[in-house]
């Protein structure tokens, strides 16, 4: 699993919110969206890669700024490697 969190342009108000969140939300891989209209991001739980995100909230009519991509915390790490007494 990653987060994926974009950058966008362009949102104003809470339909703006819902408009994004149902266009990432439908992206294959995406288990789970957040939209911050404050700080105009739009962060995602799953497998779906940023270029997807990105182009489903381009093609929702925002603009996105920036794409950035990294593991969820707690999710990647083997059993081994947690210091469970069972690994």
């Amino acid at each position: 699993m990653t987060n994926t969190t974009v950058q966008v342009q362009g949102m104003t108000c809470g339909h703006c919110v819902s408009t994004v969140t149902t266009a990432v939300g439908a992206v294959p891989g995406v288990s789970a969206v957040e939209v911050d209209l404050r700080s105009g991001t739009v962060t995602t739980t799953g497998t779906a890669d940023a270029n997807a995100v990105a182009r489903a909230v381009t093609a929702a009519g925002y603009d996105v700024t920036g794409a950035q991509q990294a593991p969820a915390a707690g999710r990647e790490l083997p059993l081994a490697d947690t210091g469970c007494c069972c690994g």
